[in-house]
């Protein structure tokens, strides 16, 4: 007989739910893709190529001019760059059907050339560059660019009307990558120091983006150029464009590091009910600073953006489009009934302020370290809100969602993203490592020490493994590979002999794996175990009802129980 203390059940239509930080959607092939099916292509799109390895950027400033009548655009991105290495050519990406027009450095024009078949353009540079020096290669471009049938898990940009029939533009790119609207180095390991993001849209539309607004122009042809300044280093598909009907609101947080400018975008029509419910941003923000530190981008303010689409983690303007409900679209995720006392987007989202966007992973493969530590500080905001039970309980009530169907982690090099898993198994595995540590004060400076630690950097999962694992008195590393580089969670396999003799033993996939585990051996009291996977080990039990035997229901696992003696070494 098998029993699921995990509580593993999976629901299909839930999984369409489950990717909410930016996923691409499956019908692009990205998530299901075999290790043979990648092309040329995607490692170019995915990889340290040598076009990319010898040059860093330092700085964009990007102009882009919307023309919603026609759905198309234009403009110029100006790319500030250090050479670190040997200069070979340079690749620069924009997604087809969009087309550069030219590139020039220095007032002389570059050839360059498409490489056939992907989105890569590899550039002849100058023969004179010097390393350690920095230079500027302005590229021109125009087009249609790819329209987000599904946003935000299909991404490109969005052209809609609002309720009433004003122009409602944004755009929604992580997976998909920012290349599908302008051009740049696109892959995550490299951001910009600072960035200057130029959006011209017609009158009177507002834009907002990332960063602090520092004018708006009026043109002579009925346009308004809008300047926003992002001030710190920014992975390069946070970058939003959002025009619209807008109207601003503000406040100020007393954080950490002082006064935060909090400021708010909605269509005007919505403004009331939004002045209600951005009320949670308060209350959102101290216990995520209590928790991970001081939030990471104090110059650039923390804006959430009413966007035509559900939401997305944009870097000091969080996209939001959850109808100013609670839950998830007004539904609770966990199924434990905490999910509908916060709004699932608000939360979640900024969350990413923390994880995803001041520690990055440089290549999508690890992505879980975005997602499973965001949807973690769900848990984290329930905790804050409503006590430390209520907190698990919603951690529990996720698994219902897991499909444990292929790895966490994806494949290197190919911008190739693992399992959808990365959010709630991701966040069991944390809640998990825990019950583990069993130390609160402990876990919380692990959270707190990843953020400072790795302070706008670019990171990979075998960092953050490591950092944990030499801050608690366990060797984590099998328990990171099982849940993180295999399909299955481990099995606790248990027998009760007629004496009350409990044996016991894991069955996983990682050799070796030893992960503790608290089992209730007594009436009233949980006992800590070291089953391992190539032996039974054995201890007594002092139970007045044999069938309460179990595991601490916090620990995502499951267990199989035998109904015959097994055979023990």
């Amino acid at each position: 007989m098998t029993s699921h203390f995990s509580f593993s059940v999976t629901f299909g239509w839930l999984s369409l739910f489950i990717l909410i930080g930016g996923l691409v959607n499956p019908t692009q092939g990205q998530l299901l893709q075999e290790e043979s099916d990648f092309t040329k292509a995607d490692t170019l799109r995915g990889s340290i190529t040598p076009q990319r390895a010898w040059w860093d950027v330092t700085f964009y400033n990007l102009h882009t001019s919307v023309h919603p009548q026609d759905s198309t655009i234009e403009g110029h991105n100006t790319i500030h760059y250090r050479v670190t290495d040997t200069p070979k050519q340079m690749q620069v990406d924009l997604q087809q059907p969009l087309q550069i027009d030219r590139i020039e450095q220095d007032g002389n024009r570059l050839s360059f050339q498409r490489v056939e078949n992907t989105n890569a353009y590899f550039v002849k540079m100058p023969e004179n560059l010097k390393q350690d020096s920095v230079y500027a290669a302005t590229v021109y471009y125009h087009g249609k660019p790819k329209v987000a049938e599904n946003p935000p898990w299909d991404g490109g940009f969005i052209w809609r009307e609002d309720s009433l029939g004003n122009h409602w533009i944004a755009t929604a790119n992580q997976g998909l990558g920012a290349s599908v609207w302008w051009p740049n180095k696109d892959h995550q390991s490299d951001e910009p120091d600072s960035m200057a993001i130029n959006i011209t849209v017609p009158e009177p539309i507002v834009n907002v983006s990332n960063g602090q607004l520092r004018r708006s122009i009026r043109n002579y042809d009925g346009t308004i150029t809008w300047s926003w300044f992002v001030s710190n280093p920014i992975n390069n598909y946070n970058i939003a464009v959002n025009a619209g009907n807008y109207v601003n609101f503000t406040d100020v947080f007393d954080g950490k590091k002082g006064p935060l400018e909090l400021s708010y975008w909605v269509l005007e029509q919505n403004l009331e009910k939004a002045r209600d419910q951005f009320k949670q941003v308060k209350p959102m923000l101290r216990c995520f600073e209590n928790w991970f530190g001081p939030y990471p981008f104090y110059e650039d303010s923390f804006k959430l953006v009413e966007t035509p689409h559900l939401g997305m983690e944009h870097q000091s303007a969080v996209a939001y489009g959850n109808g100013f409900q609670n839950g998830y679209k007004g539904t609770d995720l966990s199924g434990s009934g905490w999910g509908l006392k916060f709004d699932f987007i608000i939360i979640h989202e900024a969350a990413h302020e923390w994880w995803g966007n001041n520690i990055t992973t440089n290549d999508i493969a690890d992505m879980w370290v975005h997602e499973g530590f965001t949807s973690y500080a769900e848990n984290i905001y329930v905790e804050c809100r409503f006590g430390k039970e209520a907190g698990a309980e919603y951690a529990r009530g996720l698994r219902q969602n897991i499909q444990n169907d292929r790895p966490i982690i994806g494949k290197y090099g190919v911008n190739n993203e693992g399992s959808g898993d990365m959010y709630y198994k991701g966040n069991n595995m944390l809640h998990t490592i825990r019950q583990i540590v069993a130390n609160d004060s402990t876990w919380k400076s692990i959270l707190r020490g990843l953020q400072k630690d790795f302070y706008h950097e670019t990171v990979t999962s075998k960092q953050v493994e490591n950092y944990i694992n030499k801050r608690v008195d366990y060797d984590l590393s099998p328990v990171f590979d099982q849940y993180l580089r295999h399909a299955d969670i481990p099995v606790l396999q248990y027998y009760i002999a007629k004496d009350n003799i409990l044996y016991y033993r894991w069955k996983a996939n990682v050799q070796n794996f030893n992960m503790p585990v608290d089992v209730q051996l007594s009436d009233h009291k949980f006992s800590r175990i070291q089953p391992v996977t190539d032996e039974w080990r054995k201890a007594r039990l002092r139970l007045s009802d044999r069938s309460t035997f179990g595991p601490e229901r916090n620990y995502y696992i499951k267990t199989d129980s035998f109904v015959t003696m097994p055979s023990i070494k």
